[in-house]
């Protein structure tokens, strides 16, 4: 079986997975935040993974369409499509913004500019009245799509999500195996040479910059509508580094390997608390059932053994190991 094959079957079984989940007992709610982190981790992955351009302000993107989406659904009594849609455009149009500003530099100086622009935001969204402040954006309704199908059912909300999520995975590949897609690997591997072939680099650059915040920001504006609330943990600089953290655990310029790191960080988030407690009950030892509240370092420790481990993240790894077996070298 080829490369291609199998990859195809992979992404079969995983949607087949996600569409039965409901029926074997996965909390719905649970599996559409890991799907809204799962596209966040696939866009941020088509600016570094494929571009090479390190951002660490991605929370902005997700953070601001987070916003716009919930107020606009809220206060101005938009349909949720039309939330999602004004989402991704603000998504977009931030990116915009900051990546005309930032694809100006390269390196360590892009990634500052990029972080310095979304503290800045962050703070306009702090002060901000119509974003709740500390309190956040509360009370977002899903309402019904078209105004037909109403999203109030978990289940319902559940396969709206899936769809629209797919949907945009399937615009990410498309994105990579396309002509631009290409020339977008090309930069990355070679800058130099890319212009010297013609490429007007900068405007690449800035395509891309604008795509990947564009689905940031979708994934922002679904994950207010699933979960009913933005806040300003959204667009604050710690989840920036989570984006990075899920890219790189589960592999750096591969479609799958944001997926995966995703679910890996989502996960431990979700259930370190119950783990904590297992161990607390197992050993004696009190102090385990603390860990719930130090999530950042068992998550940190972890990266730090995957990283060790699996240089190439958990699916590069995975991908390195078929592709040796497949020549023979394994």
């Amino acid at each position: 079986m080829n490369s291609k094959k199998l990859a195809f079957t992979g992404y079969g079984l995983l949607l087949l997975g996600l569409i039965v989940a409901p029926f074997f007992g996965a909390y719905p709610v649970f599996v559409m935040k890991l799907m809204c982190f799962a596209l966040f981790a696939s866009a941020f992955n088509l600016l570094l993974g494929y571009t090479g351009l390190l951002s660490f302000g991605h929370a902005a993107f997700l953070g601001g369409a987070a916003y716009v989406a919930g107020y606009s659904i809220k206060a101005w009594a938009f349909t949720p499509e039309l939330g999602l849609i004004l989402g991704t455009l603000a998504g977009a149009f931030i990116g915009l913004v900051a990546g005309w500003l930032a694809i100006r530099r390269q390196g360590i100086y892009f990634s500052m500019i990029t972080l310095a622009l979304a503290q800045m935001l962050f703070f306009v969204f702090l002060q901000a009245k119509f974003t709740g402040g500390e309190d956040g954006l509360q009370g977002v309704p899903r309402g019904k799509l078209f105004g037909v199908i109403d999203l109030s059912s978990d289940l319902t909300m559940y396969y709206v999500a899936l769809v629209i999520v797919a949907l945009a995975f399937l615009l990410i590949v498309r994105t990579v195996h396309s002509p631009f897609g290409q020339v977008l690997k090309a930069i990355k591997e070679n800058e130099p040479r890319a212009i010297s072939l013609g490429y007007d680099v900068h405007r690449f650059k800035l395509l891309a910059f604008v795509l990947s915040a564009a689905l940031t920001g979708l994934a922002g504006a679904l994950k207010t509508v699933v979960l009913g609330f933005a806040t300003l943990s959204d667009a604050h600089w710690t989840t920036s580094g989570h984006v990075i953290l899920m890219t790189l655990m589960g592999g750096l310029g591969t479609l799958s390997g944001p997926i995966v790191g995703s679910a890996v960080v989502v996960a431990l988030e979700n259930k370190i608390g119950d783990f904590g407690s297992f161990l607390a009950k197992l050993t004696g030892v009190e102090w385990f059932s603390t860990l719930g509240e130090s999530v950042t370092i068992v998550t940190g420790l972890i990266f730090v053994i995957c990283v060790l481990a699996f240089r190439r993240g958990i699916m590069g790894e995975i991908i390195a190991w078929l592709t040796r077996r497949k020549n023979g070298t394994a």
